[in-house]
């Protein structure tokens, strides 16, 4: 039998980073060796392969790892003809509008231990997009990177985590897309598309900004490996963008759930006070709406 494999709570293409129909994209590889002076104290723990294109970073990099990819991989690729995230929405990614990139991760245990990863990793996006200047970066349970934007709070990037379990423990694929102009098209659920270029004034170099994603990372994937998403609820939560505020909880668009949004607990379950007092929720296809 082969490991067994599931999705996390999390997406990629709901950042909403579209090709203009009929649009001439100029060649914009990222150069792993332009990072090598960018990457500190983590050079040598990944190891970044850059296409010009494929069908998903999150597939290529799937089928390395079967073929005994090391942790710390990474793929990163200019376009994505069959980007894959929740609900199985596609995403089409351009150079000029977005980066996107995949990141191969081991950690030892099960399924129990690698609990709230995805809200983890939306720490360490939020961090990056902070180091280089960008502010009023927040989180959503239980995957979205959100930003200012005239109306409120506008989606800035997706995160989709795939696990499968081994004899030797977890293997996480982490999927990151984050939008560097915000696109005319609004992501699913209402939400406005947010850019870093809005936020920051100018839109970062590249190669500056995936190396302050791949530094966040290893230090957030470093701790959260020593102590799990507890490690890192602290550090979530004054980041999280309605919290005590009154919500509804959906699932398949339909509400399940009304109270205040308490934030995640120490496994990341989303925690809504209500009239039975505070539950636990951990159903991977919620998604939250404000009253």
């Amino acid at each position: 039998m082969g490991p067994e494999k599931f999705f996390l709570p999390g997406l990629i293409p709901d950042n909403g980073a579209f090709i203009p129909s009929g649009a001439v994209m100029a060649a914009s590889l990222i150069d792993p060796a332009l990072l090598v002076s960018r990457l500190g104290a983590i050079v040598g723990r990944v190891d970044v392969d850059s296409l010009e294109s494929c069908d998903s970073t999150s597939s290529e990099l799937s089928r390395r790892a079967a073929r005994g990819a090391p942790a710390g991989s990474v793929v990163v690729a200019d376009r994505q003809s069959a980007g894959r995230g929740r609900r199985g929405r596609d995403w089409v990614s351009s150079p000029e509008d977005s980066l996107t990139f995949s990141l191969l991760w081991r950690f030892a245990g099960g399924f129990d231990k690698v609990a709230g990863l995805s809200l983890a990793v939306g720490v360490a996006v939020a961090r990056a997009c902070e180091s280089l200047g960008a502010a009023g970066v927040v989180l959503k349970w239980p995957n979205d990177v959100l930003a200012p934007v005239p109306d409120g709070l506008g989606k800035l990037a997706g995160i989709l985590v795939e696990l499968s379990s081994s004899r030797s423990g977890t293997e996480a694929i982490i999927g990151i897309g984050i939008n560097l102009r915000g696109p005319a098209v609004s992501a699913p659920g209402g939400l406005a598309p947010a850019g870093l270029a809005t936020l920051m004034g100018a839109v970062p170099e590249r190669h500056d900004l995936l190396a302050a994603l791949l530094r966040e990372l290893v230090a957030v994937l470093d701790r959260f490996s020593r102590g799990g998403f507890a490690a890192l609820a602290v550090d979530w939560q004054r980041r999280h963008a309605w919290q005590d505020c009154p919500v509804h909880l959906l699932e398949e668009g339909k509400v399940v759930a009304s109270g205040l949004c308490r934030g995640a607990d120490g496994d990341g379950a989303l925690l809504l006070e209500g009239p039975d007092g505070v539950l636990r929720h951990l159903a991977g296809d919620l998604s939250l709406r404000p009253l």
